[in-house]
């Protein structure tokens, strides 16, 4: 068998144990569904241990405050300043992560995922709100395990629960001042009236 022959079988051979080393699409989604569970019970249950086990040392997470953390300290420092102590901003959150469409395989190793999420706050010192957000994430597997490597999470600038309480609230103000003045103007009235003769 000369040389040449012998080079194309074993690039066949690699190629087919490559092609049969590639897991199969099912099961990379089956394996993403998995992680979207475990990372939703986390966040509903407080496990900050769990959802920084399950990032990448490297991750990037902007989060729904604008803030944006990188790496795994970070990560558990922003739940734990956001979710416990004495200054904590939330005493409890909620949320379902819905995607809008199978996560985008780049290759065996990495995934593109999106879609929406319904969120329920409980705010320390203020109130409880709901409300409809946006994510997107990539995850990347390795050794046989999918963890976040960034991840988006945005509400809508423009109509969400808390500026609709603070129009509320503008709205509130507006009318006791416009009820205010309409009084002193009356009762100021009232003094400057001759008396009758």
């Amino acid at each position: 068998m000369n040389r040449t022959i012998r080079r194309g079988l074993c690039l066949v051979a690699l190629a087919a144990g490559a092609a049969s080393q590639e897991t199969p699409p099912a099961q990379l989604h089956d394996e993403l569904r998995a992680l979207a569970a475990t990372m939703e019970k986390a966040i509903n249950t407080r496990d900050i241990g769990t959802i920084v086990s399950r990032v990448t040392d490297d991750v990037v997470f902007t989060t729904m405050n604008g803030d944006v953390v990188t790496g795994r300290d970070a990560v558990r420092a922003y739940f734990t300043r956001m979710m416990e102590g004495p200054d904590r901003v939330v005493e409890e959150v909620t949320t379902h992560f819905e995607p809008d469409d199978l996560s985008v395989l780049l290759d065996d190793h990495t995934a593109v995922a999106f879609g929406s999420s319904d969120d329920h706050y409980v705010l320390a010192h203020g109130p409880s709100f709901d409300m409809r957000a946006r994510w997107s994430g990539t995850m990347v597997r390795r050794d046989g395990r999918w963890d976040v490597a960034s991840f988006h999470y945005s509400a809508n600038v423009f109509e969400n629960p808390i500026l609709d309480a603070q129009r509320r609230l503008l709205i509130q103000i507006a009318v006791a001042a416009v009820l205010v003045a309409a009084f002193v103007a009356h009762t100021m009235g009232r003094r400057r009236k001759p008396a009758a003769a």
